[in-house]
């Protein structure tokens, strides 16, 4: 790692081209930079890779927690990367074997949480409905799946527990989560707790 590391993270070696695609800027510390390093691990053969984006909690006040200047900021900064990072994997071949999930751990009200003034506005946490993508490793391509009601407070079809999704990710990782248990208290547990089912329609 100490030979082979510094060369992997420079990642100015890379074409014009690239950098274009992605949007990125050597020596900066933005998201850009981290999905085209997040491609350049994953081609030298490391297994796992997990990138933060943060900043994304806007429940009022000044500056990046008002929502209407800090939300546009924020997926302006994640979103050519993102994309770029999907292009670059399926142009390399290598999508069809890479899980890529984008993805919080939360969603957010879709009411207004503080003073209702331009300059302090907000939304507090949602836990009962959020949205996630997925992309390669078995997935689906350009399927939608699971539909909130009209003020985006709660699934009406196809909703997905965490459970699931973490069965099925686990599933296209080629494991079968019913069988990766543990006991504790006298209760064979497993990663997905006691519960979770594989959505096969998110399946290729």
């Amino acid at each position: 790692m100490q030979t082979s590391v510094p060369e992997l993270m420079d990642i100015s070696k890379e074409p014009k081209h690239i950098h274009e695609l992605y949007g990125t800027e050597p020596g900066k510390a933005t998201f850009a930079n981290n999905c085209l390093l997040a491609r350049r691990l994953v081609e030298s053969g490391v297994r796992f890779v997990h990138l933060v984006h943060g900043g994304w909690d806007h429940h009022g006040g000044g500056g990046d927690q008002n929502l209407l200047a800090g939300l546009p900021q924020r997926a302006q900064e994640v979103d050519q990367g993102a994309a770029a990072l999907i292009k670059d994997l399926k142009q390399r071949g290598m999508l069809d074997e890479t899980l890529v999930l984008f993805g919080a751990e939360f969603g957010r009200t879709p009411m207004l949480q503080g003073p209702r003034n331009s300059k302090e506005l907000g939304r507090d946490h949602l836990r009962t409905a959020f949205t996630v993508w997925l992309a390669g490793g078995g997935i689906k391509p350009g399927l939608h799946l699971g539909e909130t009601d009209d003020f985006g407070m709660r699934p009406v079809s196809d909703p997905v527990h965490v459970h699931d999704l973490q069965a099925t990710l686990l599933h296209l990782l080629g494991m079968d989560h019913t069988r990766l248990t543990f006991k504790f208290q006298g209760r064979n547990y497993r990663l997905t707790d006691v519960h979770g089912n594989v959505i096969t329609k998110l399946l290729a």
